[in-house]
């Protein structure tokens, strides 16, 4: 299976929201899916580091950067812990950096962009709190999907045994 979303709008076209981003995919696993864990933060990638450090079996982290281009939220040290705790993948409103090393994980990454420069670290930003992607508000506990045509969100986890 190499693209999930247009079957799953096929089937499901009222259950999905399409995040409105231009998100560009970094990591080396393109198609992933997992239950929504989130991080509202600026600039600081502190919360994004703490919550890929813990078991993240079957769990996507989408994180709320504000875009910002000038800090990069994730980088090859964070995305390797990430892996080590079976994370499924990182949504990124904002820039990640190493980007030749990403691409050689098997993690799902989506950002806007890449960056060179780490953040600094402050400890600042909220765990677990609904974020806002134009019209779409992500919360913990929903299911995201990804692949390279895009990525949607759901309340609940989508069926998709129609698509053997």
């Amino acid at each position: 299976m190499l693209d999930l979303l247009p079957d799953l709008f096929d089937h499901y076209p009222t259950k999905l929201s399409l995040l409105p981003l231009e998100f560009r995919s970094f990591g080396g696993k393109r198609l992933f899916w997992g239950e929504v864990v989130t991080v509202k933060c600026f600039e600081d990638n502190s919360k994004v580091k703490e919550v890929l450090a813990q078991p993240g079996h079957g769990k996507v982290l989408v994180v709320d950067g504000g875009g910002s281009p000038r800090r990069a939220l994730l980088g090859d040290l964070i995305a390797q812990s990430a892996l080590d705790n079976g994370w499924q993948g990182v949504v990124i409103n904002g820039y990640v950096r190493d980007v030749a090393r990403l691409s050689t994980f098997n993690l799902g990454v989506y950002a806007l962009g890449a960056m060179p420069i780490k953040t600094e670290k402050l400890n600042q930003g909220q765990i677990d709190v609904p974020i806002e992607f134009g019209t779409v508000t992500v919360k913990p506990g929903m299911m995201l999907y990804a692949d390279e045509n895009g990525i949607a969100v759901s309340e609940a986890p989508l069926n998709f045994a129609f698509l053997s």
